[in-house]
């Protein structure tokens, strides 16, 4: 399972279920991120990561 998040089609994060974390391609989302919410990783991980079961849930569904 892998998501990623772009801006202005350049790559700001990514999450990959194999390393269970995101990971920050730009210097900027780094720092805006420490500045105004600075558990910000760990809380948005941890949304992926929810948001990962509701969708192995939503595929198996339409599987059926």
């Amino acid at each position: 399972y892998v998501t990623v998040q772009m801006v202005d089609e350049v790559q700001i994060e990514c999450y990959d279920s194999n390393t269970q974390r995101i990971i920050t391609k730009q210097d900027w989302v780094d720092q805006a991120n420490e500045d105004k919410v600075p558990d910000y990783l760990e809380r948005a991980t941890e949304n992926i990561r929810g948001n990962q079961q509701v969708d192995k849930g939503n595929i198996g569904t339409l599987k059926k």
